[in-house]
């Protein structure tokens, strides 16, 4: 993996770790931090070596306060509108490749995630926080509109209507009942549950986990006949699961059961 401006990537145990490093401005997603960060997965997904993705922020403030609105205001002075509409589908298809990363990402969420890193983190496959973990979906406070398609997937349509229409902000109690956060641990222990599950996910079969994540995700406003006939169609023709010499190895060398002659 490169070497960035914007992103530190360190790998261990099979998982890589993504921080946003701009903590003076409590890591702002401008352009840059965001395209380094889309590289960033991206060779993640491409190296073998890697069976899981962390995304966190530095400092202990913040995962991110959002986009950075000083970059967005020069911006709109110093592009042209097809200009700004192309930046900003660039962006968000972006977001739609994380979210469809094949291999399984986490969010470790060290402080607060406004905005556009609200809408980062709901891209993300699971999310860890800690007692300054917090998030607000901005946009209808500032006539735009995102999420609608990553936030009902995380915490269903009726929360996600209430945090989407109210914009409010989500404290870490919240966010765990409802969903948005898988654990809520405290700070000092964020990085080592992070890492524990993140191993743990890494250490699995590599095929089957993102067999299972690509499953998952073509399932979703399928009936439950469709989603029992998609899995039937993966295992059959894309992979079939491992026999019982390659999957129970330990097993069968500690029981010593020779097959019947």
């Amino acid at each position: 993996m490169s070497d960035y401006e914007f992103i530190l990537v360190e790998k261990e145990e099979g998982v890589a770790v993504l921080t946003m490093n701009r903590p003076e401005v409590l890591n702002a997603m401008s352009r840059e931090l965001t395209g380094e960060l889309q590289d960033a997965v991206q060779s993640a997904c491409a190296d073998d070596d890697v069976g899981c993705i962390v995304i966190t922020g530095a400092g202990d403030r913040a995962f991110s306060a959002g986009g950075d609105i000083h970059q967005q205001r020069s911006d709109d002075v110093t592009f042209s509108q097809e200009e700004r509409d192309q930046m900003s589908a660039k962006r968000t298809r972006g977001s739609y490749e994380l979210s469809a990363c094949p291999k399984p990402t986490i969010g470790m969420m060290n402080g607060l995630a406004y905005g556009g890193a609200a809408v980062l983190s709901s891209s993300l496959d699971m999310r860890i926080g800690c007692e300054n973990t917090k998030f607000r979906f901005l946009a209808a406070a500032y006539g735009r509109i995102n999420s609608t398609w990553t936030l009902p997937n995380q915490v269903g349509w009726p929360m996600a209507k209430e945090l989407l229409f109210s914009a409010r902000v989500v404290e870490a109690e919240e966010a765990y009942r409802i969903g948005l956060l898988n654990h809520l641990v405290p700070r000092e222990e964020l990085r080592a549950k992070t890492m524990e599950l993140a191993a743990m996910i890494a250490k699995n079969h590599r095929g089957s986990v993102i067999g299972i994540k690509e499953i998952l995700m073509q399932d979703m406003g399928r009936n439950l006949e469709e989603q029992w006939a998609n899995e039937v169609n993966y295992t059959t023709h894309v992979m079939r699961g491992a026999k019982a010499e390659e999957a129970f190895p330990e097993f069968i060398a500690r029981k010593g059961r020779a097959l019947p002659s």
